[in-house]
């Protein structure tokens, strides 16, 4: 614990301004439920009511106060991507180590059939599954994982490489060791940091990922409160001067900018770097 303390005293201004917002997102998505002065999908008022009591932030078109779904939409969105993340993180890191631990055919093939995936943009790759096989949340999650995955099996693999050749890899496979215990135990614990500030910058690119998917119509579907599809529907507030729909997407924007910063000190740690 005491060291902790002495590390977050050492961290930069972003360091701490990018945990506290993290913070008060964790603290809002978990207890949306207490704090959102109404409930997710009910209509309280008339269609766009302007800001001021008890709308803090109006309604928007169907009634429903924007404070409450901007809250539960930080359940939703970032809870979504979180595990989308981790299901991205889980398929690429597992064969990326595969691949490096194996090599030969394995690899050959497990890198092909990757560069095949990364080849096909991953929006339009995205938006014609999704729409072949529905938008639900569990389908969302799985395609938008396997797109991602791509990715970090490329880096699963490169910093793997580069430990499977060491001696004490070499001493695990002569002891007999399995497979399953080479990459766990003797792998993996020596290729964390790159993978964890990974998962941060992941993250980020997901979470984008998904807003701009309900924003198109084609990730999380009404009514659960989604902050890419909130600013989809009520866009046209900003033709009459409202700023209502810039609420969201400076939601989205913060968060994506909060978790840079601590990735940024992440990486700037693990690397050794002094200032």
């Amino acid at each position: 614990m005491n060291d902790i303390v002495k590390l977050l005293k050492k961290a930069p201004p972003t360091a701490i301004f990018g945990m506290v917002v993290i913070a008060i997102y964790i603290f809002v998505a978990v207890f949306a439920d207490f704090v959102a002065p109404f409930s997710e999908t009910e209509v309280v008022g008339d269609q766009f009511e302007l800001w001021g009591d008890p709308y803090i932030l109006g309604t928007d078109n169907l009634g429903r106060d924007m404070l409450s779904r901007i809250i539960y939409g930080a359940r939703n969105t970032v809870g979504i991507a979180l595990v989308t993340t981790a299901v991205a993180f889980l398929i690429g890191s597992f064969f990326g180590l595969l691949a490096a631990t194996l090599g030969g055919w394995v690899d050959q093939l497990l890198g092909r059939i990757v560069d095949v995936m990364m080849a096909i943009p991953t929006l339009i790759f995205a938006l014609l599954v999704l729409t072949i096989v529905g938008t639900s949340v569990i389908n969302l999650v799985l395609v938008i994982g396997i797109l991602y995955s791509t990715s970090v099996f490329r880096l699963a693999r490169a910093v793997s490489m580069n430990v499977v050749v060491l001696d004490f890899v070499e001493v695990a496979k002569l002891r007999g060791e399995g497979l399953l215990y080479i990459i766990r135990h003797e792998i993996l614990p020596n290729i964390l940091p790159p993978l964890v500030a990974e998962f941060g910058l992941r993250f980020c690119f997901v979470f984008l990922f998904i807003s701009a998917l309900s924003f198109l119509g084609l990730g999380l579907q009404p009514p659960t409160a989604d902050w890419g599809s909130m600013v989809r529907e009520n866009a046209t507030l900003i033709t009459f001067g409202d700023i209502t729909p810039l609420v969201p997407a400076g939601a989205i924007a913060l968060l994506t900018v909060a978790v840079n910063f601590v990735v940024d000190w992440f990486l700037h740690l693990t690397s050794g770097l002094k200032d």
